[in-house]
């Protein structure tokens, strides 16, 4: 069964573009998919949205991590599906993270892997681009989104189809998916025109993937031919986030949130960091 497209005209979800994305909480700042992550990027950078990954635990909750384990991100060893919320929540999730010195500088600060409500509620006005990361997850979450009546700025994301299959009629903002995007690059290098279009609301994409040139100007401009946003991860090179975003990106998904404020500020004359901070006080 197709998803109808409802969002693309007029949809604030993407209103604002260039959007500043930070990829997941801005990971190269603070330790990431945590909520003291989401809260600076939002508070001290201005990040629009904010993207991020969900699993489940053993006990039906949807937490927000990346990985299927826990090893990499938290002192904690095992599976995220093994093991229960109480568990994952007493794991330190600060302690492999190296800030931009090099130092373990959350190591033991009471960082904890938060539940997706948790950074659902904290955040009540803030865009949330979740990929969900495995199928038995999709129901969950978009249970908590409905609980919660944030469809509007919620977007469910997938790298695979299978992983949101259960939730096709979610009525929010919608990614696409590997395949989709793979079907949509081919076609629109096509001669004749691209006879591809998604049943989906936004691309979101790599610039180069495994050594293939992904976004240009001609990808960009078929895109928005069918009211596709283009939203480009991940980047954290000043240069290469001017050029996206004078090629006409929708928005950037970057690590480092503080440095695409500050080219966004340059180029979008956007209200610099120190402004935001000054308008918290």
């Amino acid at each position: 069964m197709l998803r109808p497209q409802r969002f693309r005209t007029g949809c604030t979800y993407f209103s604002g573009a260039p959007l500043l994305v930070a990829h997941r909480g801005g990971a190269k700042l603070a330790p990431e998919n945590t909520l003291l992550a989401f809260r600076r990027a939002v508070e001290w950078w201005g990040s629009d949205m904010l993207e991020m990954d969900v699993r489940l635990t053993r006990d039906g909750c949807v937490v927000v991590i990346h990985d299927a384990t826990v090893d990499r991100t938290t002192d904690g060893i095992g599976s995220v599906a093994e093991l229960t919320l109480d568990e994952i929540r007493g794991l330190d999730a600060g302690y492999h993270f190296k800030d931009l010195t090099g130092e373990h500088s959350f190591r033991g600060e009471g960082v904890t892997v938060p539940t997706f409500e948790e950074v659902l509620t904290a955040l009540p006005d803030t865009r949330m681009n979740v990929e969900a990361k495995e199928p038995q997850v999709a129901g969950p979450l978009v249970e908590v989104i409905e609980r919660h009546s944030a469809e509007h700025r919620v977007l469910v994301a997938a790298e695979f189809e299978r992983s949101r299959r259960t939730v096709r009629q979610y009525p929010g903002p919608w990614g696409a998916s590997r395949y989709q995007v793979f079907w949509f690059w081919v076609g629109h290098l096509l001669p004749w025109g691209n006879p591809f279009t998604p049943q989906a609301d936004v691309l979101q994409v790599p610039e180069i993937w495994k050594g293939l040139r992904i976004v240009s100007t001609r990808f960009i401009r078929q895109a928005h031919a069918r009211n596709l946003p283009v939203h480009v991860w991940t980047v954290d090179d000043p240069g290469d986030m001017r050029r996206l975003i004078n090629w006409g990106v929708d928005a950037v998904q970057s690590d480092r949130p503080d440095v695409l404020a500050s080219v966004l500020t340059e180029i979008r004359g956007r209200p610099s960091a120190s402004m935001l901070r000054e308008d918290l006080k």
